[in-house]
């Protein structure tokens, strides 16, 4: 049976980066089969495998069925497992899993919305988020005040943050007019609050943002508020070659979970954004209107993509 390395199968198994992970095992925090763990160590099915003493349970590679969904965000929800200050986080409403883990794929602030992605595959989260990949990102944002020739001109050149050198690859007018003009842009990394710290350094305000788009997936136009869609193989396959993963046995939907899929698809569940003036977050909200210049801008993404 084949094995692998440690760091790697905690990787994978979604309890962080395979650098992060080595840090684990060099502070004697791993166990394998009750002896102390060293980087380089090698591990195979029926291992035993414990984390500060938790056990970890170990699926090979090749076994474990890859599985990816894609979340709508709505505004006032945490990008956390947990909350210190009790507000509600976007893990609430995921499907729960059993022997495993939602890994999630970069992160959206509190007042952003739009699509976040979540894998049970740690090594491919950690290959989208990672810079080196330069894995698109894509948003429909309105700001206050006109982008200007030349202010996109300096977008798309660079910024110079209080983090590094940042930039939009790609800037576009996305309609709408007055304190309501929406714009589409595109950036290769995902630095805590980029897009909006982008236009502040123009003197600009991003008073909405929402992302249309991570890599090969575009939010899907059925998918509503709070709600969730699991892809299937051929758009789970679409990402991982984009950041050259083998393929995996078993992956995407099969049976009963495809049909009740292909059910959500054909007759979308209704919104539920959160509540944050009161306990209640089941409470189901009306979509907003398709006519706006984000909604446009997010079925023109996806007309694009079609054509490619």
């Amino acid at each position: 049976m084949k094995d692998e390395k440690l760091q790697k199968a905690l990787a994978r198994m979604g309890l962080g980066s395979r650098r992060q992970m080595e840090e684990v095992i060099k502070s004697g925090r791993v166990t394998v089969n009750n002896g102390p763990a060293t980087i380089g160590d090698r591990v195979s099915q029926g291992d035993e495998i414990r984390v500060d003493g938790r056990q970890i349970k170990y699926t090979s590679e090749n076994e474990k069925r890859r599985r990816v969904i894609a979340y709508y965000k709505p505004e006032g929800e945490v990008c956390s497992a947990k909350d210190p200050e009790g507000r509600p986080t976007v893990f609430e409403r995921l499907p729960k899993l059993t022997h495993d883990r939602w890994v999630m794929v970069g992160r959206l602030d509190i007042n952003s919305t739009g699509l976040l992605l979540f894998t049970n595959d740690g090594e491919m989260a950690h290959r989208l988020m990672h810079p080196s990949g330069e894995v698109t990102r894509e948003y429909a944002v309105r700001v206050l005040g006109e982008v200007t020739p030349d202010i996109a001109r300096a977008l798309t050149a660079g910024v110079m943050l209080e983090d590094g050198l940042a930039k939009f690859e790609d800037i576009k007018e996305g309609g709408g007019e007055g304190v309501n003009k929406w714009y589409h842009v595109q950036l290769k990394e995902g630095r805590n609050r980029e897009v909006r710290r982008l236009f502040e350094s123009q003197g600009l305000k991003v008073s909405r943002l929402l992302r249309t788009r991570y890599g090969t997936i575009v939010l899907p136009k059925e998918l509503r508020t709070g709600r969730f869609l699991e892809l299937d193989k051929k758009e789970i396959n679409t990402l991982t070659d984009l950041v050259s993963l083998r393929p995996r046995y078993g992956t995407g939907l099969h049976g009963a979970a495809k049909e009740k899929q292909e059910r959500i698809r054909n007759k979308p569940l209704k919104a539920r954004r959160t509540d944050t003036r009161s306990d209640n977050r089941n409470s189901s909200a009306k979509p907003k209107s398709s006519t706006s210049p984000a909604s446009r801008g997010t079925r023109n993404t996806r007309d694009r993509n079609d054509k490619r």
